[in-house]
């Protein structure tokens, strides 16, 4: 798929689930989207207490693979991105971390998806949160600007990787960290099965192999760079699924099982080095 399909293709995803949330509340329901609860990928991510203290609309359009406000380290007072926003779960989370001389801004280039999350900042009373509307290959934001990158399972659906790891080195202060949740791969994978499996996990554009990953933002500048797999998926998981695209899931475990996971991917934007005069 070319990049303007796969965006259009992911625009609709994300608006029927968050047109179903705002009209139904019904977590789950047809289409192909899977909302918090309905999956292994997207339910347990969050603590009873974080979800306590948030609009049930923000928990049930959590569309995420892990819970990066969890692992993020986030201070009082930093300035924080969520990439691919939703319904604002992790940016919210995040304003509370960050505290009232912080900011949480979520990115987000859907607009019901959008409107879902400020609908969400208004019950939640968070007043140091900003929504912007915008695709995470084009970052509306200054260089040097962020404290903190976060994203949950949205880089994968980009279609330009390398774009998106540009733009967030571009955002990040020196010193900023990187540390988003996504799906990676691990080890050789037949075209055709990781094709089907990743429809079910929902990585359009196809997850990166984790050493690809690796080198990706080693490109772009990052250092410190660290993948930690925080929750393998098994064949099992996506029996139903699979089943009903015609394929034989007991002869895909084996080529499966263990090779596609969700991970913590942290990095590092190097500080500015100060010059040595002779």
């Amino acid at each position: 798929m070319t990049d303007p399909a796969i965006k259009d293709v992911v625009r609709e995803k994300y608006a029927e689930a968050a047109r179903r949330v705002s009209s139904s509340g019904s977590c789950c329901g047809g289409g192909g989207a899977v909302l918090d609860g309905c999956d292994p990928i997207t339910s347990n991510l969050y603590a009873e207490h974080e979800k306590g203290e948030l609009p049930d609309a923000a928990v049930m359009a959590s569309l995420g693979c892990g819970n990066p406000t969890a692992l993020a380290e986030l201070k009082l007072g930093e300035t924080v991105l969520d990439l691919g926003s939703g319904g604002g779960i992790d940016v919210l989370l995040s304003a509370k971390r960050v505290g009232p001389t912080g900011k949480a801004y979520g990115l987000d280039m859907t607009d019901e998806m959008l409107a879902l999350a400020r609908a969400n900042q208004e019950k939640a009373g968070a007043t140091n949160v900003e929504f912007l509307k915008g695709e995470i290959e084009a970052i509306p934001l200054p260089d040097n600007s962020v404290d903190v990158i976060i994203s949950n399972c949205v880089i994968n659906l980009s279609g330009d990787k390398d774009k998106v790891l540009r733009e967030a080195f571009r955002v990040l202060k020196p010193g900023g960290r990187f540390a988003v949740s996504d799906v990676v791969t691990r080890g050789d994978i037949p075209a055709e099965i990781r094709r089907d499996v990743l429809a079910w996990v929902g990585c359009i554009a196809g997850a990166l192999d984790e050493n690809d990953f690796r080198e990706k933002l080693a490109a772009v500048g990052f250092e410190a760079i660290s993948i930690e797999p925080t929750r393998i998926y098994k064949v099992d998981d996506a029996r139903e699924f699979l089943m009903g695209q015609g394929l034989d899931v007991d002869a895909l475990a084996k080529q499966v099982d263990g090779k596609f996971m969700s991970a913590f991917v942290r990095a590092t934007k190097p500080q500015l080095r100060k010059k040595c005069c002779g």
